[in-house]
């Protein structure tokens, strides 16, 4: 297995995923971490499902590039796609890298979609996105 392959296995297993977990993807285009995914899809055991699934997630895939529209919309509409303690992992291109989001503008979308950001990552496999967990608050309470 290659150095970048070990660190996407890696990354993926940080993600805390299990097999059988159900796991969805938005965004995804050309430019993804596909070490990553692999690594993931491993994991779980299973393929990535499409946003268009009627599935209830576990976690999702939410690939975002700065030019990719209204965050917090697309958070808000991913938010229907979670089982109620699922987790979405947000990854968007490290800073300098085409399609760098702000991480006010993530602080921001985050809050008003009623998510909160735990945790921010590398992806470790070298492929230029950073790994943001937005979870849904423990309270329970959406901060508006």
């Amino acid at each position: 297995m290659s150095e970048l392959a070990e660190q996407s296995v890696a990354a993926a297993a940080r993600l805390g995923m299990s097999p059988g977990d159900t796991v969805g993807e938005v965004g995804y285009d050309e430019d993804v971490d596909h070490e990553l995914r692999d690594a993931v899809q491993d994991v779980i055991d299973s393929d990535l499902l499409d946003e268009d699934t009627d599935e209830v997630l576990d976690a999702v895939l939410f690939w975002w590039r700065e030019p990719d529209g209204d965050l917090t919309d697309a958070l808000v509409d991913s938010i229907s796609l979670l089982a109620d303690a699922g987790v979405i992992w947000l990854l968007t291109p490290k800073t300098g890298r085409d399609g760098y989001v702000e991480p006010s503008d993530i602080a921001e979308a985050t809050a008003t979609a009623g998510l909160s950001q735990t945790t921010s990552v590398p992806s470790g496999s070298g492929s230029g996105w950073m790994i943001t967990r937005l979870v849904r608050p423990k309270s329970g309470k959406v901060r508006r």
